[in-house]
């Protein structure tokens, strides 16, 4: 067994325009003080890194790994949640999701998905440069607006939007390969991959291909009152990425998973800071521990009540204490029996 890499933190959440969070360099300070090991980098803010360059020259690579290593960090993995995003868009979405998109392309819907489909190419090769072996990405969205099955939904509708969402990931998850990296969708609420039946549909879809793989966040799987335990047992396989963030779920007399449209803070299920929800993190660590999970655990921070510097530092210490430094024998071991054959025949009476 393998003992899990961490703790790592998201930046996503932490970049803004003030200082240390407005470079690679403070950032990287940042989160070395908090003692994280690691960082997961979105890569849309050039502050961070430039996702074509670090795509066309393993110097640029070479120079970013130097600058995260200079601070006792390393990369974990690259994220395309954004990108991945614009791989497929319902038009319901087009004025929604034209935010994540170069000022020019929006309004452009063909353009927009060629452009975010270029920028996972990139990714592909900046992981590869970068010696990163797992990718974090969102998968997009044909169907999503479909997920309850009312009015009812004609024949088919749901097979055709797997079948055209495997189409656009196909070549993806091709360059992927070619550059020894797995696409870690994470399974998430507004994607089309978002439990394990739809995620099994896309496998499905994609001919098992072995890169397509899964980011698991069991905050998502709260939220939908799905058993976020049992889903490791299923899937332990394909897990090559993981998000420690916390969630809640509060049903009453007036919501329940749907959650009425109301704010955050107002929900029935709401994320939270690691340690302050429900969810069974010993149990989640000692799974992916018993299956030799070999990534990552990375903070991801989005909660509705608590400050984010806060629950960072409180973070940090959360997935160190949780994390299980693997044992390399057996408790046992001090009344093993020497292997005999002899003895082995004798005790079958043979």
């Amino acid at each position: 067994m393998t003992t899990m890499q961490g703790p790592a933190v998201f930046l996503a959440q932490f970049i803004s325009d003030e200082a240390p969070f407005n470079s690679l360099e403070g950032i990287c300070q940042w989160a070395a003080s908090l003692d994280f090991k690691g960082i997961q980098i979105p890569t849309l803010d050039s502050r961070f890194i430039d996702l074509k360059k670090a795509a066309e020259s393993k110097t640029y690579a070479d120079e970013l790994t130097g600058i995260v290593g200079s601070y006792g960090l390393k990369i974990s993995e690259l994220s395309t949640h954004l990108q991945g995003q614009l791989v497929a868009v319902h038009p319901a979405y087009d004025d929604f999701f034209d935010g994540f998109a170069p000022q020019a392309l929006r309004g452009n819907p063909k353009a927009r998905q060629e452009w975010a489909v270029q920028q996972l190419h990139y990714a592909a090769k900046a992981s590869q440069n970068l010696g990163l072996n797992a990718h974090a990405t969102f998968s997009g969205s044909l169907l999503w607006q479909y997920f309850h099955p009312w009015p009812q939904r004609p024949p088919g509708l749901i097979e055709e939007g797997f079948k055209e969402l495997a189409n656009r990931w196909l070549p993806i998850l091709n360059e992927f390969d070619k550059n020894g990296v797995d696409v870690c969708y994470e399974i998430h609420p507004g994607e089309d991959l978002f439990d394990g039946e739809t995620y099994e549909m896309f496998l499905k879809a994609v001919n098992n291909h072995q890169r397509a793989c899964i980011l698991y966040d069991p905050s998502h799987f709260v939220l939908q009152q799905l058993d976020y335990i049992q889903y490791i047992d299923f899937y332990h396989e394909r897990i090559k990425a993981f998000h420690v963030k916390d969630a809640e779920f509060n049903p009453t007399g007036k919501q329940g998973t749907f959650g009425g449209y109301q704010s955050w803070i107002n929900r029935a299920g709401r994320y939270r800071s690691p340690g302050d929800g429900q969810i069974d993190f010993k149990t989640i660590f000692s799974k992916l521990a018993q299956y030799d999970y070999k990534g990552w655990a990375v903070m991801e921070w989005e909660c509705c009540l608590k400050n984010q510097e806060d629950g960072a530092r409180e973070g940090a210490e959360f997935i160190k204490k949780h994390i299980i430094k693997v044992t390399d024998k057996a408790f046992d071991d001090f009344v093993a029996v020497e292997t005999n054959s002899q003895l082995n025949r004798k005790n079958l009476g043979i």
